[in-house]
């Protein structure tokens, strides 16, 4: 199918490409269906595209580029919204996305507390908020800011 992003101009898509969120995004319960978009000028970064508002896009990145030491710690409630029997790992059976956070006057963040998990062989997906609070919400983004300044003119 072909989808026009506010951001990215018109798309070509398929169904099995879509991450499907069951119970969407908190504050954006009403969305399920994001693609995962690439920009060859912005490598590391991951676009979460909503397939169904053309103006929502998270930019992502994966939380090893953040924290190369990162752990990822599922509640048992995502764990089964994702069908994991135990904890996943990452690269092997899931990937991990941290949100970047671009507020104008300030330096980047990356939400390492609630990052986006999906589960690679059903495209099923979640913001898994961790249970241990091991990591914040707003941790800086020391090695990439220069990158996502950029990117605030792609998502604005």
């Amino acid at each position: 199918m072909t989808f026009v992003s506010a951001h990215f101009g018109p798309l070509t898509v398929t169904e099995s490409g879509a991450l499907v969120f069951p119970e969407g995004l908190p504050g954006f319960e009403d969305q399920h269906r994001f693609v995962p978009l690439h920009d060859p000028a912005r490598p590391a970064l991951v676009f979460l595209q909503s397939l169904d508002r053309p103006d929502l896009c998270f930019p992502a990145l994966p939380v090893r580029t953040v924290r190369p030491d990162y752990e990822l710690a599922l509640s048992a409630e995502d764990r089964e919204l994702l069908g994991f029997v135990r904890q996943p790992a990452i690269g092997k059976d899931a990937v991990a996305l941290a949100l970047v956070s671009l507020v104008e006057g300030r330096d980047p963040t990356v939400n390492l507390l609630g990052p986006i998990v999906i589960h690679m062989r059903t495209r099923r997906a979640v913001q898994a908020i961790r249970p241990d609070g091991r990591y914040g919400c707003s941790e800086p983004l020391v090695p990439e800011a220069e990158a996502a300044r950029h990117l605030e003119a792609v998502c604005s």
